[in-house]
């Protein structure tokens, strides 16, 4: 009869000398963390990139793996911490549910990386929204440059190990985290004990979850919101200790001293999997022009056709210097497919009967005022064009559609969904993180204080931020009858602390759409939005941007909704066609009614803070009202 787990006999290393042990231990630099998982899991971790990358760099780390759930959410902020720490990042992500068992999977290469984005597309798209799920036909399609780790736990399932080893052969693992919880350890030996069996090899991990030790309690209270419960009921739910946190190479390899060949393993998939972010490949697609053109020479041409309907046969030489100047700089910055691409956009809008309007520093352009994407004439105006678009500064130009508000706006979006594909645009996301407000509520919930408490207090903060301002929030407290000194009021103002600007789901942007020539969701994962027909990019907007991803906004304006509205009834009533394009700059009329400050429902100066200014500044020409909105509202100031 075989011994009992509780008197196994122990591992033959573990009864050699301890000089013996020592002379078999792994060398510390062998350890590299494969598995680690940050807040972009969404309650299944509780730290920052940036802190678990600077924490990892601090320890000594030469690289780390990222394994968030079922995205790559925090990738781009993951790749420009490790640059900045110095540290070489290892990219990966976990699925949650492939046929009932999660799979973590690490990219080889750059076909891996876009394999790995393609999947985790698919996954989102087979599951409802917030979970992914993905069948192993699904799986063995995207499985080239691709790494697969399986976790080692009681519930592994033999078939799923023999299937992730032969849709991986030779590229998979099954990883072991010893995180000194007796209550696994039966699970973890059986585990390993199949994979001798079906001939996988063992990689050590450290399946971290936070950073730093400190971070557990928050774990924690992520874990209640999860399964919706508090501290107080949670019970088994919680991880036993708080192992789950990054340490030293030399205490990892430490741990596994039994097993230098599991140590070992980890240094050998690390320099498998050397792709960076920064290898991704995007381009963003050309237009189609007809047979023999080039993208410049078309862009040319329709510059030249609208800029004689805008300002009429022959051009001034002014005119045709400011056009040759703009035209220049495009083509030197191989521009012109994105400027043809937004007036394909605002072409279709037109042709609809849907008034759009491009709007920002895209109107200090003639050739955009030229192909009939902003109305105002940069030229007469005087404006600058590099201000919009600068060989020096080495950005994308910035063009923001505007469109009537709602249904309008909508078959514009539905247009660029069907030109370029569904695997290829995508609406930017917004990281909505946790606020003030959101964070105190939220950790008020898994410490089971009770809703009319946590109005109460709630409507008292402020934009605490909660470790700064502690002072404050503790005599805010006090003045609502609440002893901040409590250790359960304590322990919330430090929960709240913690979850303050951590990433709490994902949003869909008001209307940035990113385009890519061929498949975007090989660049980043495409999900489904809460919205019908629409379809999100797992990265913020800003994150998209410093990766090099163009973003057209197509924004919903309510007054061009009045304005669609009202210009056919002038039409039908006055007997007058207005053109937008040709409105009198200067009309005195319209001035003294902005003096007035009779500006209700004007975009840009119907604030109070305008309407209060407007009659001290007294504005006479469209000039002036530049000076007058930038006094109020910074941005071009700050920019």
């Amino acid at each position: 009869m075989p011994p009992s787990p509780r008197r196994r006999l122990p591992d033959a290393r573990l009864r050699q000398s301890p000089d013996a042990r020592l002379r078999q231990s792994p060398d510390a630099r062998d350890y590299v963390e494969l598995r680690a998982r940050s807040a972009f899991s969404f309650l299944d971790g509780a730290s920052n990139l940036e802190d678990l990358v600077e924490r990892a760099a601090a320890l000594g780390h030469e690289r780390l793996g990222l394994g968030d759930r079922d995205g790559l959410y925090g990738v781009p902020r993951f790749h420009a911490a490790a640059r900045a720490n110095g540290l070489r990042e290892i990219v990966g992500a976990e699925l949650s549910d492939v046929e009932g068992h999660p799979l973590l999977l690490l990219a080889e290469s750059p076909r891996g990386y876009a394999n790995l984005s393609r999947l985790l597309t698919v996954a989102q798209g087979n599951a409802p929204k917030g979970s992914a799920r993905a069948s192993w036909g699904e799986v063995e399609d995207h499985a080239t440059g691709l790494v697969a780790l399986v976790h080692a736990e009681a519930s592994l399932r033999e078939d799923f190990l023999a299937r992730t080893r032969d849709v991986f052969p030779g590229r998979s693992w099954l990883d072991v985290a010893r995180s000194r919880d007796r209550t696994r350890e039966a699970g973890t030996r059986r585990a390993v004990d199949l994979a001798a069996h079906l001939g996988v090899p063992v990689v050590a991990t450290g399946d971290v979850r936070v950073a730093r030790p400190e971070g557990r309690k928050l774990l924690d209270a992520f874990a209640c919101l999860r399964h919706g419960t508090t501290l107080d009921r949670a019970g088994r739910m919680l991880l036993p200790n708080g192992e789950r946190t990054l340490h030293t190479p030399a205490e990892m390899a430490e741990r596994f001293a039994d097993r230098p060949d599991w140590v070992r393993a980890t240094r050998e998939i690390a320099e498998r999997c050397d792709f960076t972010l920064g290898e991704r490949e995007y381009r963003f697609p050309d237009y189609p022009v007809p047979e023999g053109a080039s993208q410049a020479a078309w862009l040319r041409r329709l510059t030249r056709e609208g800029a004689r309907k805008r300002y009429g046969h022959p051009l001034s030489a002014r005119v045709t210097r400011q056009l040759e100047h703009e035209l220049a700089v495009i083509e030197r910055l191989d521009l012109a497919g994105y400027f043809l691409i937004v007036w394909d956009i605002a072409r279709y809008a037109r042709e609809k009967g849907i008034l759009c309007q491009g709007r920002g520093s895209a109107a200090n352009s003639a050739v955009c005022y030229a192909l009939e994407i902003t109305a105002v004439d940069p030229v007469g105006m005087e404006l600058l064009f590099e201000r919009f678009l600068s060989e020096e500064r080495g950005e994308w130009p910035d063009i923001d559609l505007d469109l009537p508000s709602g249904e309008q706006r909508e078959r514009v979006i539905q247009y660029v969904y069907e030109r370029y594909g569904p695997h290829g645009v995508g609406m930017t996301a917004t990281v909505i993180s946790y606020r003030t407000r959101s964070a105190f509520r939220e950790m008020g919930k898994v410490l089971g204080m009770a809703p009319d408490v946590l109005d109460r207090l709630s409507k008292r903060l402020r934009q605490f931020r909660f470790r700064e301002d502690m002072d404050d929030a503790r005599a805010m407290m006090r003045e609502t009858g609440v002893d901040p000194e409590s250790p359960r009021i304590r322990l919330l103002l430090d929960l709240a602390g913690q979850a303050q600007g951590l990433p709490r789901h994902l949003g869909q942007h008001t209307g940035g759409l990113v385009v890519a020539a061929g498949r975007l969701d090989a660049v980043v994962p495409i999900e489904p939005a809460s919205m019908e027909n629409r379809r999100v990019v797992q990265w913020d907007k800003d994150d998209c941007a410093d990766l090099g991803l163009i973003k057209i906004d197509l924004l919903g304006l309510g007054m061009l909704s009045a304005l669609e509205r009202t210009i056919p009834l002038i039409r039908a009533h006055e007997g007058v066609e207005i053109d937008l394009a040709h409105l009198p700059p200067d009309d005195p009329k319209t001035y003294a009614m902005i003096r007035r400050a009779d500006t209700t429902g004007v975009f840009q100066i119907e604030s109070r803070a305008q309407m209060a200014t407007l009659p001290r500044m007294k504005p006479r020409c469209f000039y002036d009202l530049v000076v007058e909105i930038a006094i109020i509202r910074p941005g071009p100031i700050v920019g």
